[in-house]
């Protein structure tokens, strides 16, 4: 028997697929199994929303990762490249798992214009062959693993990163 249950916003299914049975193989109705297994989906929005603190929050996450230097496939203290950066903020901050490279990123959420951006955008570049991305701070800033200088925050109006903006996409519900 499975038993369906909506307990704020989660949907949990349990289930038990026959009567219990002792040790000598009798069936022991009446009593109860002594564990049960419990699935839960969510039914909720799947983006997670936008609040005032996560702003503070994104710089905050920022600051436990300032300076990490750069590096290709790193995805930890030791080294990160960009779109490891952008997918570990969003899980500390928002609790939303990215995919891993900038490519799959890129086609994540909608498109937004430079002058819509909001802290929790992320913001993509080309970079000759490569693309690169951040996370955008407000203010004209972006947060991002810079291959020079590691992790750190530009300017969007800097001269390399203005010639290079290609755009932003907005992965959080409206504010």
């Amino acid at each position: 028997m499975k038993k369906v249950i909506l307990l704020g916003g989660l949907l949990l299914l349990a289930g038990c697929s026959s009567i219990p049975k002792s040790e000598s193989g009798k069936k022991t109705a009446g009593k109860k199994p002594s564990s049960s297994l419990t699935y839960s989906f969510s039914t909720g929005p799947a983006k997670p929303r936008y609040t005032q603190g996560s702003a503070r929050s994104l710089q905050q996450a920022f600051q436990r990762w300032r300076g990490v230097p750069y590096r290709f496939g790193g995805v930890d203290a030791d080294g990160i490249d960009c779109s490891a950066f952008t997918r570990t903020l969003y899980q500390e901050v928002y609790g939303m798992a990215l995919p891993r490279s900038t490519y799959e990123q890129v086609t994540m959420g909608r498109p937004v214009s430079k002058q819509e951006l909001q802290p929790g955008d992320l913001v993509f570049f080309r970079t000759g062959r490569t693309r690169h991305n951040g996370v955008y701070v407000g203010d004209g800033k972006f947060a991002h693993a810079s291959s020079s200088v590691g992790v750190t925050i530009s300017r969007l109006d800097n001269v390399y990163w203005r010639s290079r903006y290609w755009q932003a996409r907005r992965l959080l519900d409206e504010r």
